[in-house]
């Protein structure tokens, strides 16, 4: 059945002495809620390596509100529930080189992982190679696909380079 952390949790329950003054529900409770946090943590783990971002590290409780950054520190709190990604809306995060723009959205990508959301990130150079790849060996269509299925979809250092986006999708 792969109830590894169950069987962990039970065996170390057998090793503890005094755990016998817990009656079996609560010794039950205990094994059940060690399998749904392992669960939990590896649904985690995956869905944080498939959004692949680029600062995966990133949490929103580390931002820097230095002056310089001109982050609003009201703005982000009202954009952490995350509610903006399940309406639907976009986040465009724009700012000089070097401000922490990369971090930001890794930052929220990684707590709509942590909310159970799908999350891919792809650098815009990167993405407009592989769609002109695409193009040529047929993988095109799956690749738009995969683009319309995560909940957030990040668009990373979006505008660097100057593209042409017809026919060939090629950035200068």
């Amino acid at each position: 059945m792969k109830q590894a952390a169950m069987v962990a949790k039970y065996r170390r329950q057998i090793e503890t002495s005094g755990i016998s003054d817990l009656t079996f529900e609560e010794r039950l409770a205990m094994i059940v809620d060690a399998q749904w946090l392992s669960r939990q943590n590896a649904r985690l783990k995956r869905l944080l390596h498939a959004a692949n971002l680029r600062d995966p590290a990133a949490t929103l409780s580390d931002l820097s509100y230095r002056p310089e950054r001109m982050l609003d520190k009201n703005q982000v709190a009202r954009l952490s529930d995350l509610q903006w990604i399940r309406d639907g809306w976009n986040l465009l995060v724009t700012g000089p080189t070097g401000t922490g723009k990369t971090y930001l959205v890794s930052a929220f990508g990684r707590e709509a992982c942590r909310a159970g959301m799908t999350v891919r990130c792809y650098k815009m150079s990167r993405l407009l190679l592989n769609l002109s790849v695409g193009r040529g060996d047929g993988s095109y269509e799956k690749l738009i696909g995969d683009l319309k299925k995560p909940d957030l979809l990040i668009l990373d250092d979006f505008g660097l380079k100057r593209c042409s986006l017809w026919p060939a999708w090629t950035c200068m």
